[in-house]
């Protein structure tokens, strides 16, 4: 039996005029937790929406634990868990109630459900809590409370589109250790991100932009894609710091981060002395350069083009 939970082949969805996912074509590891990563509009959600039946690709072929999803949709949600950006929990229901109902929903024996709830929500830090309204939930309670229902049938693929955006980082820390658990039983995970220190706790990372998977590869291996070496300056005004260096000669990307700025250029050792000449002609006053290793925002940054 073939290792692959989900096979992607050149599939592409449009909405009128706008080509939201174009040939993308990508494999899924069983066991993995494989990221989706890209700017607003780059085809995360339509490209997840696509994996979970929700929408048909104009064209290509989805399967998911060996079932075709576009033939077959019902079939393939058995197998599948998904949690949209915004998850289906009734705020007028308690936390328990909305776990009873996702689990009539995926018909899950009685026999069974009482083991399996108690297990999830206890894993979740929610069992305390099961008479409370889940709209009187905080955010971080939703997205755990969301993640016990989308499990509640024992999937073997957990798909999940942005789940911990406007997550404090407390409750990001304890929903990423119920996926690591998740892991280790042997479920397949694929989720999109919009954070950059997730996207590195990922097994494999596909990099979308403009509708496109331009780069698919571990967290390591897309660091070592990075062309040239990568600066880091630290100054008082890092705005006016990236604006003076982004034309410079040897220069070929530049990203704000916080109060540095990463610099790619094409030789470290010939640059940094040019780049130091040029910072002391505008006076801006700042730290020795250093010689960092480079972030997942870099290499997605030097990989799709653009500077930030």
């Amino acid at each position: 039996m073939s290792e692959a939970a989900i096979v992607i082949e050149h599939v592409a969805r449009r909405f009128g005029a706008l080509e939201a996912v174009r040939g993308a074509t990508l494999t899924v590891e069983r066991g993995e937790i494989f990221g989706l990563v890209g700017p607003d509009g780059a085809g995360k959600t339509t490209l997840m929406r696509m994996l979970a039946g929700v929408l048909r690709p104009d064209s290509g072929r989805i399967t998911l634990e060996g079932i075709d999803v576009a033939a077959d949709p019902e079939r393939a949600k058995t197998a599948l868990g998904y949690m949209p950006q915004r998850f289906g929990l009734y705020e007028d229901l308690t936390v328990d109630e909305n776990a009873f109902f996702y689990g009539e929903l995926f018909d899950v024996p009685r026999a069974e459900y009482r083991e399996r709830v108690t297990r999830l929500l206890g894993a979740a830090g929610l069992a305390a809590f099961g008479r409370r309204l889940a709209g009187q939930l905080s955010g971080g309670m939703k997205q755990k409370l969301g993640l016990v229902c989308a499990l509640i049938h024992t999937p073997k693929v957990l798909l999940l589109d942005e789940p911990t955006t406007g997550v404090d980082p407390v409750s990001r820390r304890d929903f990423w250790a119920l996926l690591y658990q998740l892991r280790e039983q042997g479920v397949t995970i694929v989720m999109s991100t919009a954070y950059m220190d997730e996207a590195q706790r990922c097994s494999r990372l596909a990099l979308l932009h403009a509708g496109e998977v331009r780069e698919c590869a571990t967290p390591a291996a897309l660091k070592r894609r990075l062309p040239g070496a990568l600066l880091a300056i630290a100054g008082s005004d890092p705005r006016a710091i990236r604006d003076a260096l982004a034309d410079a000669p040897g220069v070929q990307g530049t990203l704000l981060m916080g109060d540095r700025v990463h610099v790619r250029v094409d030789d470290g050792g010939l640059r940094g002395p040019e780049l130091e000449a040029r910072l002391a002609e505008r006076a801006l006053a700042h730290a020795p350069f250093e010689t960092v290793e480079p972030g997942i925002e870099d290499v997605f940054v030097a990989l799709v083009g653009g500077a930030a």
